[in-house]
């Protein structure tokens, strides 16, 4: 569709339904134009190879495609195929002139019951996860099956879709992944299928593999106030990557959980998920492919980069999103490395610790315990409520702080008694702090880590500014805080536990290779 088309798609009056304005959303391959009640989805006239909507033809079949296999999960939704026309104004949805297009018609779903907003919110939770799992566990129990829709569970099938992958970030190497990250998540897919061979034959026997959906995640579920889930655009545009094991079906939203680091969620789904289909060794493989949705998802933010008519900003963060899925993928390779460990950040307000505790976290699938954060619940404040109370005062007296870190300690072994790593996050300025929490990691019999964060005074006090407008920030930080806190500080020593000493002044990436080169589960490397 040319431009000049899509700018007469965002008049009101190119719509047969009233309307007061007209939205532009754009991904990679799709315009979607938003009336008050409905959304119109033009496929983009592209051909990546594993897509191609590259004809008129092609295009209005792929929309017909999308129309019956999204009616599977979402019936009331999808309305069906409107033809975009020729008109002395330009293209529109009315008239008699020319077909020049093709649009998926839908009824426009409330974007404030979106999974994601939902849960960022705070208006999801366990539940909501449960619900949002049997509605896929019974799918998927009824989903089609057939010796065709088997072959693609099949080892060669997989592997082509991997080799597919990697030939296509190539372009990306050094962009948005490093070129050792790309050769070392390629090294480890290939020996987790040498040596598994077995399991996904196994697969293939037990009929998990299906014709599913191939993009659930949480911005693709809505959840209706009367509990109703509707999961929508599913993959339509080749069967390759909707047809195959069920486990690599629910590994998308669980890999999204994990991306915004809730990997409990993950866990509540696929508890729920199992319960319902009676599918013990999803847990095999699941890792696998939450390795395949996470480099997939990269790969999809990186292609955003070649698109001339996304504005630069949004390229900027697509960027930034690419990076972080391709961490993730690579994260998953290397957390079995990692034995049950208690990792303790250490240094003053705004060294940035609490960014170093959170990337590390996405990488490792780490829970975390904030000091800042447990402080307030002691007191029965919110994680964000700012207490007027000055430096050690109110709830950041020395009693509060013995109160804190006896339930930051009391979280901790709860986690390795679990057989769990976990982060606890907080300044632990005084040696003796630390101590305890290097007794408790000795007599559970783990690896106590030290994660030193330190960065220029200057960096620290930009930090320390900006935290202050932060509304969702539960740090109290500020410069005088820092100060005090810099006359009493116990610097680390490596006869502590394993020390690693993190510059937090640059890039998330940077300091996550610190670290993991520190604890030896990521070779050195070109970068």
């Amino acid at each position: 569709m040319e431009q000049h088309h899509v700018r007469s798609l965002l008049k009101p009056s190119a719509y047969p339904d009233p309307t007061g304005s007209v939205e532009l959303v754009q991904t990679h391959v799709s315009y979607i134009f938003l009336t008050d009640d409905f959304a119109y989805k033009v496929k983009k006239p592209v051909d990546f190879g594993f897509l191609n909507f590259s004809t008129l033809d092609r295009r209005r079949f792929y929309c017909e495609e999308e129309v019956r296999l999204n009616r599977r999960l979402c019936p009331d939704i999808y309305l069906g195929v409107a033809e975009v026309r020729e008109t002395p104004a330009g293209a529109a949805f009315v008239g008699d002139g020319r077909v020049i297009d093709y649009a998926v018609k839908m009824k426009r779903l409330p974007a404030d019951r979106m999974f994601d907003r939902l849960l960022s919110a705070g208006l999801a939770g366990e539940p909501e996860v449960r619900a949002v799992a049997r509605v896929v566990g019974i799918f998927h129990l009824e989903a089609e099956q057939s010796p065709e829709i088997d072959t693609f569970g099949g080892l060669d099938t997989i592997e082509a879709n991997w080799a597919e992958n990697f030939q296509q970030t190539l372009p990306y190497c050094g962009i948005t992944l490093s070129a050792r990250d790309h050769g070392f998540i390629r090294e480890w897919v290939e020996r987790f299928m040498t040596e598994r061979a077995g399991l996904f034959a196994a697969r293939v026997g037990a009929g998990r593999i299906r014709d599913g959906n191939g993009d659930i995640h949480m911005e693709n579920i809505c959840l209706g106030a009367d509990g109703g889930v509707c999961i929508f655009d599913c993959i339509e545009f080749n069967n390759r990557f909707r047809y195959g094991d069920t486990a690599a079906d629910i590994a998308f939203l669980l890999m999204d959980f994990d991306f915004v680091l809730r990997p409990d969620l993950g866990a509540a789904f696929l508890d729920e998920y199992t319960r319902i289909t009676n599918d013990a060794s999803v847990v095999e493989v699941i890792d696998f492919y939450k390795v395949y949705r996470a480099f997939v998802r990269g790969k999809v933010e990186s292609m955003r980069l070649a698109d001339p008519q996304i504005p630069e900003n949004e390229k900027q963060a697509a960027a930034a999103r690419a990076s972080r899925y391709f961490r993730l993928a690579r994260g998953y390779t290397v957390r079995p490395g990692l034995p049950p460990t208690l990792f303790i950040t250490c240094g003053l307000t705004g060294s940035g610790k609490s960014r170093l505790a959170r990337e590390l976290s996405l990488d490792l699938g780490l829970e975390i315990v904030s000091s800042d954060v447990v402080r307030k619940e002691l007191a029965g404040l919110r994680p964000t409520d700012r207490p007027s109370e000055g430096y050690g005062t109110g709830i950041y007296t020395d009693r509060a702080s013995v109160r804190t870190y006896g339930e930051l300690e009391r979280r901790a072994r709860a986690a390795l008694g679990g057989g769990h790593s976990i982060i606890v996050d907080a300044t632990f300025r005084r040696r003796a702090d630390r101590a305890r929490f290097g007794t408790l990691a000795r007599n559970a019999g783990t690896p106590f880590v030290i994660l030193h964060a330190v960065c220029p005074e200057p960096t620290i006090r930009r930090r320390l500014d900006s935290r202050q407008k932060d509304r969702n920030e539960p740090s109290d930080g500020t410069w005088e805080v820092y100060l005090r806190q810099k006359d009493g500080f116990d610097p680390p020593s490596d006869r502590e536990g394993t020390l690693l000493r993190i510059d937090t002044s640059g890039a998330a990436s940077a300091m996550v290779d610190a670290v993991l080169h520190g604890l030896e589960l990521l070779p050195c490397g070109k970068s």
